[in-house]
């Protein structure tokens, strides 16, 4: 079998190496009490995408720190009872993609609603401050600032309160709500899981955001983690604050928000990964503790994974 990392049996006890900092769940537990203040009202307005027997439209909900956040959201037309609802969520620098994807769950009875990252490809407003840098990435915004000005804090309680606005929406049933998504879309998910536990089913494929010091590490601070290499080089060139760096990241490592998790987990990780390495993949898999299983794609990388799509939508009919 070809080899990116450590030996598969390794990969399978692997927690991470990223440190955890002593305040990690009072950190959360206050912005999420911040999150659940905002409460779950939204508006709504047609999309400009029409399909027979599909409700499409763009929702827009006040997110932490106030910013506008937009998601597309599809359900069906006709509604019988309270049905099932999937959180989506996309890859770095992108956006929620097209509807035509999204439909075969909305005519399968179930509603979706994809969030658009702040500040990336869609239509959520990006109303990120802070007295520190703010050049290159989302990743490093926030490292030069107080832990509360992280770009990711936010965008991780976006996802919490995406999945709490379909839970309190008057047909879906808020026992039966998932969570899905790759790449940094993947991370969104266990972060969406993580921060409102009440999501029942969750897939994760090659999750971004997580274990950063392993990357560091692997000397793979390129593609998707370039822009750390980047402020390395140029805030920390001598590396006399690299351990304060990991120590701050660890606020937003999804290695150690996994845990939190308490719906079923079904992840997808491939063992040729570049971008996001297994090991990493592997430290949020094994820190995870509730219901899971997983796919081990050995020769691919950072890429589209056969058949994933039918096994994820299998496994989603079980909300």
């Amino acid at each position: 079998m070809p080899a990116l990392d450590f030996p598969l049996a390794q990969l399978k006890e692997y927690r991470g190496i990223s440190p955890k900092p002593a305040d990690f769940d009072q950190y959360w537990d206050a912005a999420i009490a911040e999150m659940q203040a905002l409460g779950t009202s939204y508006t709504t307005e047609p999309a400009e995408f029409t399909a027979p027997g599909v409700v499409c439209e763009y929702l827009y909900f006040t997110g932490a720190g106030g910013a506008r956040v937009c998601c597309k959201f599809l359900r069906p037309e006709k509604i019988e009872g309270k049905i099932p609802a999937i959180a989506m969520f996309h890859g770095y620098s992108g956006d929620s993609g097209g509807w035509v994807g999204k439909l075969a769950y909305a005519y399968s009875g179930y509603a979706v609603l994809a969030l658009d990252v702040r500040g990336q490809m869609g239509r959520s407003e990006d109303n990120y401050h802070s007295t520190g840098m703010t050049l290159r990435g989302h990743v490093v915004r926030g490292l030069d600032g107080d832990s509360q000005d992280l770009f990711f804090r936010n965008v991780y309680l976006d996802t919490a309160q995406t999945a709490r606005i379909l839970m309190d929406m008057s047909f879906i049933d808020e026992e039966r709500v998932g969570a899905t998504g790759g790449s940094q879309g993947g991370a969104l998910a266990i972060t969406c899981a993580a921060l409102e536990p009440r999501v029942k089913m969750l897939t994760s494929m090659f999750p971004f955001l997580s274990d950063f010091r392993r990357v560091w590490e692997m000397d793979l601070f390129q593609h998707a983690y370039d822009e750390l290499a980047y402020y390395v080089k140029n805030r920390d060139p001598r590396h006399q604050r690299l351990d304060a760096m990991f120590e701050r990241l660890g606020y937003i490592d999804i290695a150690n928000l996994a845990p939190r998790i308490k719906g079923e987990l079904y992840m997808f990780l491939s063992l040729m990964d570049a971008v996001c390495p297994p090991s990493t993949q592997f430290a949020a898999y094994n820190n995870v503790t509730a219901k899971k299983k997983c796919e081990i794609y050995p020769n691919h990388g950072h890429e589209g994974l056969p058949e994933s799509d039918e096994l994820i939508y299998e496994f989603f009919k079980g909300l």
